[in-house]
């Protein structure tokens, strides 16, 4: 069997198996878990990158489940896109295994961790599930797989983690439900869930009422998932409250499929005209995003809790997203696709730092940064978090500062001064909200101890080796993608911009 010829499969395929044999295992030998887990997830990296380099050299990848030619049959179609999302989705959660290790240990109780890893493995599998198919119905399916596997994650951390997670049951069940009308009503007027003969049957029966109405719901389904504001409630607890390491996994790709999931809706199985001119969807999701950005950063603002303050910069990221996506043209969608990727690795690098600092230190108020010489007993984790504060910001040559430039451009090249001045707003407002966090960690201890007597011995208590080394590699490659974020431009992301654009 040629392994890279199954590679779409096999990257399902492989988690799905091992979460169910890490259950097993984990009853026989527990310290087994963690291992096979990180293992499992470096295979599905390098199948990742192997199909990314398939559909490099050899164009859009067809892969028929059981040999059933579609529309009958379920397929697997792979371009510049979806190749993109699930390299990172199998790199992050790749990482974010690693450094699970000795956080989870002290988070949760030592029966709970082989069910934690198959979990994670299940989440896994549905996130990359939504990214490779190419049947709409199929979407559902994994949507709930990844749903149910984030909902159990969340759970289980700290005391009002039940709660924030039942909130988000709630949520995300009215949100599978419309995506599911909007799945229900096409099949009911083309006979098809295939998007690429949803995509040829669909034109000629835009104006249709029930077409109209499959779209509202596919949007509003989708926007309740991806948390975009109005519809965004759920997530500030949830992500604060769950453990460090889901915050940082599902942070850092759930939002990021869930706009993959948008965009395909919008303009692969729709044509962007759909959108724009017959249903004013863009120009509504344009001055949604407006809006999120501005809320998701000044209530960010106001918190007091670093998590849920990271939380709330979120809503504000995936209006960033979706205002690329709306603007309609071709500089502020190629911001929105290199923003996925940035964001993906910002909002991992942030958790994984915050868990850290709460692995070591037991607090995640910013208040207490002041007396806690962090920038002494943490030195190079408190040097990742400046890394990434500085992109989070928009500052060059960190990656955030390339994807908002696009952004900040393609609102200008459509005219959309306002977007440009929400966008530019918002990096403001994270420049005050991650200076005042810096001048804590740096200024603000150097002054309270200028006056001792210089006697004062201070005690390196840096994070473990398992979770600085995954710390460094997402601030490395913050660092990284912005130096090639040209090549990854002219490599993959142009390639996946709308034909019309």
């Amino acid at each position: 069997m040629n392994i890279a010829e199954h590679a779409p499969i096999l990257i399902i395929v492989l988690p799905l198996i091992v979460s169910l044999l890490n259950t097993a295992v984990g009853l026989w030998k527990r310290d087994l878990c963690y291992p096979i887990a990180v293992a499992t997830l470096g295979v599905v990296v390098l199948l990742s990158f192997n199909i990314m380099g398939s559909v490099i050299d050899a164009g859009k990848i067809h892969y028929r489940l059981g040999g059933w030619a579609p529309p009958w049959g379920i397929e697997y179609v792979i371009d510049h896109l979806n190749a993109f999302i699930a390299i990172i989705v199998s790199f992050i959660s790749f990482i974010v295994a690693i450094y699970s290790k000795r956080s989870i240990e002290q988070e949760l109780t030592k029966s709970k961790i082989p069910y934690f890893y198959s979990i994670y493995l299940l989440l896994t599998t549905g996130l990359l599930g939504i990214t490779v198919t190419g049947d709409v119905f199929n979407i559902y399916v994994f949507l709930e797989i990844t749903s149910l596997a984030a909902y159990a994650l969340i759970a289980i951390g700290d005391d009002r983690a039940a709660m924030a997670s039942f909130n988000y049951v709630i949520m995300g069940t009215i949100g599978a439900c419309f995506y599911l009308l909007g799945v229900g009503y096409l099949y009911i007027m083309t006979g098809t869930l295939n998007m690429a003969d949803l995509s040829r049957l669909l034109p000629g029966l835009y104006n249709s009422t029930v077409i109209l109405a499959a779209f509202a719901f596919f949007v509003v389904g989708i926007a309740i998932k991806i948390a975009f504001f109005p519809l965004h409630r759920w997530l500030p607890d949830a992500y604060t409250h769950a453990p460090s390491t889901v915050s940082a996994l599902v942070a850092s790709t759930m939002t990021k499929v869930g706009a993959y999931v948008m965009i395909r809706i919008m303009f692969t199985v729709f044509e962007p005209r759909f959108s724009t001119e017959i249903l004013p969807m863009s120009e509504i999701l344009g001055w949604a995003a407006f809006a999120a950005i501005i809320a998701g950063s000044v209530i960010a603002l106001g918190q007091t809790d670093i998590k849920r303050m990271i939380s709330y910069i979120l809503v504000a990221e995936v209006g960033y997203i979706v205002m690329g996506v709306s603007i309609g043209n071709r500089t502020a969608f190629t911001g929105a696709v290199l923003h996925i990727l940035n964001d993906a690795f910002m909002m991992a690098c942030l958790f994984l730092v915050i868990g850290a600092v709460v692995y070591r230190t037991g607090t995640r108020n910013i208040n207490d940064f002041n007396g806690l010489e962090l920038n002494k007993k943490m030195p190079l984790t408190m040097a990742a978090f400046t890394a990434v504060a500085l992109s989070m910001i928009g500052v060059p040559p960190t990656a955030g500062f390339f994807s908002k430039w696009y952004l900040v451009l393609g609102a200008v090249v459509a005219q959309k001064w306002i977007f440009a001045a929400a966008l530019i707003f918002s990096s403001l407002v994270n420049a005050i909200l991650f200076f005042r966090i810096l001048e804590k960690i740096y200024f603000r201890a150097a002054a309270e101890h200028s006056y001792d007597d210089g006697h004062e011995t201070i005690v390196r208590n840096e994070a473990p080796v398992s979770m600085l080394v995954p710390i460094y590699v997402m601030a490395a490659g913050i660092l990284v993608l912005g130096f090639y974020s040209g090549d990854i431009i002219s490599k993959v992301i142009q390639f996946t911009v709308p034909e019309g654009f």
